[in-house]
């Protein structure tokens, strides 16, 4: 008898600022420990996406945001992940929770991390198909 893999549903955050540096954390555990990517994590039973990205950038930045919408959807492995553009409406920028650091990101600083390796896999391509790369 087959049974189906089941997903876990995940939520991340596509955030700029005024000056058009992209929101991104340093994950401080696996999947992809010590890589950036954005910030996010698993949807918790009951929560709306909107509830679960709000929560997961608090607990990882320190910032409150605003969902503004569907950037898109990734598939990694079991993960589903439900990414959206947000403003920030409050906070002071801090690493916390799953996050070994957090920090505004130039378009030079992307470079340097994609060149690098520093980044998770395929982030620039899906960045870059949602017209949301650092400015």
């Amino acid at each position: 008898m087959a049974t189906e893999k089941s997903t876990v549903r995940c939520v991340g955050a596509v955030v700029h600022d005024e000056h058009g540096r992209l929101l991104m954390i340093k994950r401080g555990h696996p999947p992809a420990a010590g890589k950036w990517s954005l910030p996010g994590g698993r949807v918790e039973p009951g929560e709306s996406d909107a509830v679960a990205v709000a929560r997961e950038l608090r607990e990882e930045t320190g910032l409150e945001i605003r969902c503004e919408g569907l950037a898109g959807v990734v598939i990694r492995g079991e993960f589903e992940i439900h990414d959206y553009f947000c403003s920030v409406t409050g906070g002071v920028l801090r690493a916390g929770d799953d996050a070994a650091d957090v920090r505004w990101v130039t378009a030079d600083e992307y470079t340097r991390f994609d060149q690098g390796g520093a980044l998770v896999e395929q982030l620039t391509a899906t960045l870059r198909g949602w017209n949301a790369l650092p400015r």
